[in-house]
């Protein structure tokens, strides 16, 4: 988890009635969403936000409203702890070894893998720069601590404090579960029984005094892995390999009898010393309404927004964005040269990332998922996220994963479906108390119970209150919805 005492999140909610261009099916007005600027986030929060279908594009936080917009977009998450790469996409990781150390160029992309990248999910929101927030920097700052404890003094709900730890016990609680999601339980062995292993006979079975039998392939794979380990000046993401790095390398490249090649036995090859090319990585912080966070339990390179670069024989080829986020990597896009589009950078970029979200767990044990954007199952050119399997999808009404083998035949009769099928089901993050949703108005921050009894005007509780039910009670409580 993100380390706590950060400043919070300051969000401006503009709603969400006016349609806009659709990307996908190019209707003029069907593209329908809400959405609201964000001028500084929390990693937690913006965690919090894409697992209630939100997702930025830039400063601006958006969420499609999905029974009425044209093109229903579900958030995907991939289990990146027990992917398997498929054979489209070992093509594409086999084809860019072959180029890296031997200059081999295959011009024909196979139908199997889809070209592109994350990229459509931000030119479909030319709505993003529309609503732009002017509000000026010293109305964005709160005053002091002291000062806001005295407004919310004025609100005379006893329970309120005893709730919000509650809800703050709760919150952790999750956290938790997250935690342990991926972990198995082993049972004791049982003695009921023996084992007895009778002596071969001749010319039948194994001969069980005598090491398994190792196929020539996984002995020439662990020279080349010990090759690579004992030279040491290999770099990777920009950097020398430290010891944890080697000890995440052997752990993931040692291969195993009759096991799929891994990520990791493509990308972390060692490569021959005469290779026709060089592919590098440097990973910097960007500029995003992110707050870059560090904690004692995250990955080193701590928690925020980064370009991920890619650099061939010292030229800058594409450039991922990405967001490490308490339990996941979120791809925001990529974009890459197009002279290079027959390596599929698009989909070599997403590979990676799920290696790298991997390697992040060793270190972070909550990061355990990958997340692609959205799964847009009306437009075809858009479903190839599915094939990064196991992957589930976001329930758009109980906000609860749903694995995409469950979903894919719902969608197939109907664009807009509720994943989950418990009828009695509800969303569990919903806003229960309007009154605590926390405001900022006139550099104050106070409970919404107290901006209303203060606010001259008309009422704007509908517009608060949409706001509330979609960021949820938990979000609605921690971040700042700024008022002028």
């Amino acid at each position: 988890m993100a380390a706590a005492g950060s400043s919070a999140s300051i969000v401006e909610y503009f709603g969400g009635e006016d349609g806009y261009r659709c990307g996908y099916c190019k209707n003029e007005a069907g593209n329908l969403s809400h959405g609201m600027w964000a001028h500084s986030m929390t990693v937690q929060d913006y965690q919090d936000l894409i697992d209630r279908g939100w997702r930025r594009s830039g400063k601006y936080v958006y969420k499609p409203i999905m029974n009425q917009t044209c093109c229903p977009q579900y958030t995907i998450r991939c289990q990146a702890l027990h992917f398997q790469t498929s054979k489209s996409h070992k093509k594409v990781l086999k084809k860019m070894l072959k180029f890296i150390s031997k200059g081999d160029v295959s011009k024909g992309v196979s139908e199997e893998e889809p070209m592109d990248s994350h990229i459509e999910d931000v030119v479909t929101c030319d709505f993003a720069y529309k609503s732009e927030s002017h509000a000026s920097q010293s109305e964005l700052t709160p005053l002091s601590v002291d000062h806001t404890e005295r407004v919310e003094d004025e609100d005379k709900d006893a329970g309120e404090t005893k709730e919000e730890v509650n809800a703050q016990q709760v919150e952790s609680g999750s956290l938790q579960i997250c935690a342990h999601k991926d972990t198995t339980v082993t049972g004791e062995p049982s003695h009921s029984a023996k084992i007895v292993h009778a002596p071969p006979k001749p010319g039948k079975g194994a001969d069980l005094s005598k090491p398994p039998c190792r196929k020539a392939k996984d002995i020439r794979k662990e020279r080349k892995l010990q090759k690579l380990l004992q030279n040491q000046t290999c770099t990777f993401e920009g950097s020398e390999l430290q010891a944890g790095d080697q000890v995440f390398l052997l752990q993931n490249s040692k291969s195993k009898t009759n096991q799929p090649k891994t990520i990791e036995d493509f990308v972390f090859v060692s490569l021959p010393d005469d290779a026709q090319h060089k592919l590098e990585f440097t990973r910097f912080l960007c500029n995003s309404p992110l707050e870059a966070e560090n904690a004692p339990n995250g990955p080193e390179c701590g928690y925020g927004s980064f370009h991920q670069q890619y650099w061939l024989d010292g030229k800058i080829i594409a450039v991922g964005v990405i967001d490490i986020l308490p339990y996941c990597v979120s791809s925001v896009y990529l974009y890459y040269d197009p002279d290079y589009s027959f390596l599929s950078l698009g989909v070599y970029s997403a590979l990676r990332e799920i290696a790298f979200t991997r390697q992040l767990h060793e270190k972070a044990p909550d990061l355990c998922f990958y997340y692609m954007g959205f799964y847009i199952h009306s437009c075809p050119k858009m479903r190839y996220k599915g094939q990064y399997r196991p992957s589930d999808l976001l329930c758009p009404e109980t906000y609860v994963w749903t694995p995409i083998e469950q979903c894919l035949p719902l969608l197939e009769h109907s664009k807009y479906c509720r994943f989950n099928q418990d009828v009695k089901a509800v969303d569990e993050g919903r806003i229960k108390e309007l009154g605590r949703v926390r405001v900022l108005h006139k550099r104050t921050v106070m409970p919404y119970s107290v901006y209303k009894k203060r606010r001259k005007g008309p009422s704007d509780e509908a517009n608060v209150q949409q706001y509330a039910s979609l960021v949820g009670q938990t979000c609605s409580e921690r971040m700042l919805l700024f008022r002028s």
